[in-house]
């Protein structure tokens, strides 16, 4: 006679069952269409006249909103309809302008009484309902004017040292041109620059007054610095989408000076985009000594008093550049600061500079690259044009009280800016300058559509095996049915628990993991069947066909999921949500196929004698 399945299989099966329905629970409420409003600057707050002027541009549109949210700094609208998004934001943007950041958002609606149990819906890829897709724009005529400037004042210090007397040394585009009035000393330096640099192309020149020695970059020096610049861009580009925390990211080079990132299921992208595009950095300078030439100096204003500004030496000390670590803290008096841990080179600079210049003023510039927005006409229509803008801002001026060294630290931030900025640095400055060519939010339309086509194949598919199940294993396809709409269910909800985020490959994973749970109890019934043919009676049957088939079906799924370790640790993006989406299919379909079905089994034909089995397939 078959055993009834222990009191504490049951109530571990329940508990799973019920807490599976729990964390898969929040994915049956859909998000709402929505804007988000976010200023431009940290630190800054969300008025109650800009909340009305957002109200006053949706109105004048005839754009429907409720659920207005204001959380510290940031405003979110919510929408009627998906369709309003694009012209919601676009009419909120020009309205406000750069000073604030108008972005697409896909609005919680999950009640509060399951957000208190930790339960969340999945995170949707960017081709089901999500995310942002950037393309990025290097500035390489920015970037390379830069490197020409280095070269510059490498060549003016290096010609003073050798003590070859120059008149003057310009920059014109990609080509250096140094004057001397000697030409005898014109040589001397053209041979010394042909023996410490291989970079250059020499050419003589001389106007009447002059000697010129006319330097050109090679066609090759110049691609290996725009190559660098991208690959460190590339690379401070996925740390900032690290620090960002984004599943399942896309961040790639496209063509000689663009990169392309894709941000699956960010909630927050007005962040995203501030955090990404934001070509933040760090000078340090000395104030400039009274009396000091113009040409040596430059004046900045305060970052939190645009009013009150300082006159600093055009000489950097060391950029953000040199930054190994940058963590935000507060000091001994509460205040906020950023603890800066320098590499090697910029310690010992900065190390050499304090040393000599003791109860000097030295000062830290905020460098930022800003969008400045401006509209024209273009066929009659107003057409929005974006030029960048380089903002530079002293963020604090403090005296040199001792030698610095390789770990010092900045204060005079706001709480939100010191965040910012620690975030910014640690995850690295970015080579050259960038700028956003293209931004689009795939999501509305588009995801919609593929959520409907991919709810739609795993509805079909389970719907023809629900009834081949019944069709040809009767009762015991009944309970093969009831397993498998468990194991969806557990599936959807240890993937929203892990916060996995699911893609069209990954829907497509769930669909053969339908077909692969109902594989293992074909296997088992089939099984079944056979020990009756064999003379089994009913009970032996079950026992008999659910310990042997286990064995088969064991090695059968530790193959595939083997090869989905695989696909997720050589796969990227896409692939890798097919793997993790087959990967805990397998694991689901194990335990449904095997321990959840021969509960119910037996919890119909155990404790008592029976003379057949519902299973079909008897002669």
């Amino acid at each position: 006679m078959l055993n009834k399945t222990p009191i504490w299989k049951h109530i571990l099966i329940v508990l799973v069952l019920l807490l599976s329905a729990i964390y898969a629970a929040p994915n049956l409420y859909p998000p709402d269409p929505a804007i988000q409003v976010t200023p431009a600057r940290s630190g800054a707050e969300m008025s109650e006249a800009t909340l009305e002027r957002v109200r006053s541009a949706l109105a004048n549109k005839q754009i429907e909103f409720f659920g207005e949210e204001v959380n510290g700094a940031t405003a979110l609208f919510r929408l009627t309809q998906t369709d309003h998004q694009l012209p919601a934001k676009a009419a909120v943007q020009r309205l406000l302008g750069d000073e604030f950041i108008v972005a697409l958002n896909l609005a919680p609606t999950t009640p509060d009484w399951l957000l208190d149990l930790g339960a969340g819906p999945m995170t949707l890829g960017l081709d089901l309902s999500g995310g942002v897709h950037f393309l990025m724009e290097v500035d390489m005529e920015d970037y390379l004017a830069g490197k020409f400037k280095n070269y510059r004042n490498e060549l003016r210090n290096k010609l003073r040292e050798e003590k070859l007397k120059y008149r003057r040394i310009q920059v014109e585009g990609s080509v250096l041109r140094i004057s001397f009035k000697d030409e005898a000393v014109r040589d001397e330096a053209s041979d010394f620059i042909a023996r410490t640099y291989n970079e250059f192309i020499r050419n003589s020149e001389d106007n009447g007054e002059f000697y010129d020695l006319v330097l050109r970059v090679t066609e090759q020096r110049i691609k290996s610095f725009e190559d660098y610049a991208i690959k460190q861009n590339l690379t401070t580009i996925r740390n900032r989408v690290n620090e960002l925390g984004v599943a399942e990211p896309l961040v790639q080079r496209q063509g000689r000076n663009r990169i392309v990132v894709e941000l699956p299921g960010v909630q927050d992208t007005a962040e995203a985009k501030k955090i990404l595009g934001k070509a933040a950095n760090l000078e340090f300078r000395l104030e400039a000594e009274p009396g000091a030439s113009r040409f040596s100096t430059e004046e900045y204003p305060f970052r939190n008093d645009e009013f009150r500004t300082a006159r600093l030496q055009k000489t950097i000390i060391t950029t953000g550049d040199s930054v190994t670590n940058a963590q935000p803290s507060f000091d001994e008096n509460g205040f906020p600061q950023v603890n800066i841990d320098l590499d090697s080179k910029g310690g010992a600079r900065m190390t050499q500079v304090t040393r000599k210049n003791i109860k000097r003023r030295m000062a830290v510039l905020f460098v930022e690259r800003k969008p400045k927005t401006t509209y024209e006409m273009v066929d009659g229509v107003e057409t929005p044009k974006t030029v960048q803008v380089v903002e530079k801002s002293i963020i604090s001026l403090a005296t040199i009280q001792s030698t610095l060294g390789s770990s010092f630290r900045i204060t005079g931030l706001e709480t939100a800016e010191a965040s910012e900025l620690a975030l910014l640095l640690r995850a690295g400055a970015l080579a050259a300058p960038m700028f956003f060519v293209e931004e689009r939010t795939v999501g509305p339309s588009l995801g919609k559509e593929n959520i409907e086509l991919g709810t739609q194949s795993v509805a079909l598919g389970l719907a023809l095996v629900l009834v081949a199940m019944v069709v040809f294993y009767r009762l015991f396809g009944m309970v093969a049915n009831v397993a498998l709409v468990a194991n969806l269910v557990i599936l959807i909800a240890l993937m929203s628990i892990i916060g996995a985020t699911l893609t069209l490959p990954g829907i497509a994973g769930i669909v053969l993991t339908v077909g692969m749970a109902v594989d293992a109890n074909v296997l088992i019934f089939s099984r079944i069947r056979e020990e009756l043919l064999a003379g089994r009676s009913p009970q032996q049957a079950i026992h008999e066909g659910y310990d042997r088939a286990f064995v088969t079906i064991l090695d059968a799924n530790l193959t595939t999921l083997l090869v989905a370790v695989i696909l997720f640790a050589a796969g990227t993006g896409p692939v890798k949500g097919f793997a993790v989406t087959l990967s805990f299919g397998i694991i689901t379909s194990m335990f449904t196929a095997i321990v959840l079905t021969r509960a119910i089994i037996n919890a119909i034909y155990g404790g008592r004698r029976i003379d057949s089995l519902s299973i079909g397939g008897q002669s």
